[in-house]
């Protein structure tokens, strides 16, 4: 008998841990980025010889939409990626670009990511656009439920990845309208392959009010 209650309880215990960890009570709360604090982040071109500028000058003129990518060799964020590259025809009809920012270059996975993501990738070795306040979901993540759905989506749609490079500090994504327009999306991903509606980018872009004159829109 004793054995037996040992044993239920230990199930019990086991039932409502993975209960809890299917919430988002032990999730962290993302803090909402200022303008103020995207215009100041340093980012670096991925060139042999690079640049580095300050962010703002990706959405100073026509505005932006701005992929932190949590890591290349992602099969999720390729995913992501992908879903944002379709917006491309739609976004250059409105004269918006779409960039990504990674936090590390290892190898050869910035290149490997390049065939799902259709705009120009830059370095953010500080880390910048994963805050202000960084976030991570470790081993967690793979006893949530609405991961494991993210991972078959991907699976089923063949994507594929690898393991390489740093993967738990969560990434987003940020629509940033010119000047002082402000930041007219914010999607900060809630655990692994949370991604962002698509619809909404389009729409939070299209409210993006441009500073260029449609002559010099390339």
């Amino acid at each position: 008998m004793g054995m037996w209650s040992i044993g239920a309880g230990a199930l019990g215990a086991a039932a409502l841990a993975l209960f809890l960890a299917n919430t988002d009570m032990f999730l962290s709360k993302p803090k909402r980025a200022a303008l103020e604090y995207l215009e100041d982040i340093d980012l670096k071109t991925l060139e042999e010889e690079p640049r580095t500028f300050k962010a703002k000058e990706l959405w100073e003129k026509n505005g932006a939409v701005i992929m932190a990518v949590r890591r290349p060799g992602c099969f999720l964020c390729r995913e992501e990626a992908m879903d944002l590259s379709s917006l491309k025809p739609k976004l250059d009809d409105l004269g918006v670009p779409l960039y990504a920012v990674v936090k590390e270059k290892v190898g050869t996975e910035v290149k490997d990511f390049q065939p799902y993501f259709k705009g120009d990738i830059f370095l953010d070795e500080k880390k910048k656009f994963y805050g202000p306040q960084r976030r991570k979901m470790m081993f967690i993540g793979f006893v949530r439920l609405g991961v494991w759905y993210n991972f078959f989506r991907a699976w089923n749609g063949g994507f594929s990845g690898n393991l390489e490079g740093e993967g738990f500090i969560l990434g987003g994504v940020f629509v940033v309208g010119p000047g002082k327009q402000g930041i007219l999306l914010e999607h900060r991903e809630k655990e692994f392959g949370d991604k962002v509606n698509p619809l909404s980018v389009l729409e939070a872009a299209r409210k993006i009010k441009s500073q260029t004159p449609a002559s010099e829109k390339k």
